[in-house]
């Protein structure tokens, strides 16, 4: 399918959502650091170093389920906290009250501002599938299928694979493949036949993992190279460049 700038053998395309099809990534960045930054200032006063939007991010918690970026971030600064549970309140100072105080944020910063698909991957998404190539998306976000039908794109992927199918069913999440690999069976074909679509570092990883046939970088903060070394095959900047367009 060389119009599409994948190999001739992929007949599957597995997207990331934020980032990759919807201009939510810098939401999830802003939620994750008043949150951070709340609890650290608490916990060291005003003399606290404040979560990093772009570096902490994207080392830390871009692409992982909620719970795993929590612990990934804390452990950076030696912070280890209660589990606490599911339920527990945003105020909490567990893994999952800090989780979930920062999901309160991401959808409450989703109702005021609105979700935007990026136009260059609506137009990739819609030339796959007129190419008969087999489209999923493949998200640590609970919220995924809420963002998906905000954006108007939801008709445009086959299968859902999301934080709440990875729970339901024990999976994983990024930088494990078992997230990327669900989605490709739920389509009928093998991970060599697939390719993965990521702007995470850890979903560049996954792919690489899972061993997939083809693993493209979509590079929204000026980190081609790390992309590069943490598995992509190739890096663009716009889904619309592999379609040759300018996005």
């Amino acid at each position: 399918m060389t119009d599409l700038g994948l190999p001739h053998d992929i007949r599957a395309c597995l997207f990331d959502m934020d980032g990759v099809l919807t201009q939510t990534a810098t939401v999830h960045a802003a939620a994750w650091k008043e949150t951070f930054d709340a609890f650290l200032e608490r916990r060291e006063g005003p003399g606290f170093r404040p979560f990093d939007a772009v570096d902490d991010y994207d080392r830390y918690v871009d692409g992982m389920p909620r719970a795993d970026g929590v612990r990934s971030f804390l452990d950076s600064r030696g912070i280890h906290l209660p589990e606490g549970g599911d339920d527990d309140p945003p105020d909490a100072d567990t893994v999952h009250g800090l989780g979930n105080r920062k999901n309160t944020l991401v959808l409450r910063k989703i109702e005021e501002l609105g979700v935007q698909a990026y136009p260059g991957s609506v137009r990739y998404v819609r030339a796959a599938r007129d190419a008969g190539l087999r489209r999923a998306v493949v998200s640590s976000s609970a919220n995924c299928h809420a963002v998906l039908l905000a954006a108007g794109i939801d008709d445009l992927l086959e299968v859902r694979v999301d934080g709440l199918v990875a729970a339901e069913q024990g999976l994983p999440g990024k930088p494990h493949p078992d997230t990327f690999l669900a989605a490709a069976r739920a389509l009928g074909v093998t991970p060599d036949e697939s390719a993965v679509f990521e702007d995470a570092l850890a979903g560049m990883e996954a792919g690489r993992a899972g061993r997939f046939g083809f693993v493209v970088g979509v590079d929204r903060a000026g980190q081609a190279e790390a992309l590069r070394r943490h598995g992509a095959d190739i890096v663009v900047d716009d889904l619309a460049d592999l379609l040759g367009e300018t996005p």
